[in-house]
């Protein structure tokens, strides 16, 4: 079910998503409404989902985890029980960052975040290459981020 958002609402995501630490106040004089009503909308957009929760953007790099790989898998079952193994094992993985099941060629694209090519290879032999039902799998390597991030609206 999606939700009906105004051009107020989206104006009040814009700045949420741009800067999450902003005062509703704040909000309010840059969307030119008063306090309540900001507040009204933002707690109807969080009861919605529409806002899923607030949290740190962290840069990988700057940890260290500037090696992305995508990585195609082919299962070799695909029943719902398989499927649900697959993912619940997947969201366990720390170094996927994101796991999208797919219609086409393969299963599932896992977007994977390591140090770098050595660290990579040892996650693909010993993590992911021994989630359940995992058949085949296919390596992309990331060159450059050219744009990475949440939506924006």
């Amino acid at each position: 079910m999606t939700v009906s958002l105004d051009r107020t609402d989206r104006r009040i995501l814009d700045e949420l998503t741009s800067d999450a630490r902003l005062s509703v106040t704040e909000i309010a004089r840059r969307v030119s409404l008063s306090k309540t009503p900001v507040l009204a909308r933002i707690k109807r957009m969080e009861d919605a989902g529409v806002i899923r929760g607030y949290r740190a953007l962290i840069d990988p790099v700057q940890l260290g985890l500037d090696h992305i790989a995508f990585v195609e898998v082919k299962l070799s079952d695909t029943r719902e029980k398989a499927l649900a193994a697959f993912n619940a094992a997947a969201a366990k993985t720390p170094e996927i960052e994101e796991c999208h099941m797919i219609a086409g060629a393969f299963d599932y694209l896992l977007k994977v975040r390591t140090s770098d090519m050595t660290r990579y290879r040892i996650v693909l032999g010993e993590r992911i290459s021994s989630l359940p039902h995992v058949a085949h799998t296919a390596t992309h390597v990331a060159m450059q981020a050219v744009k990475d991030g949440g939506i924006v609206t």
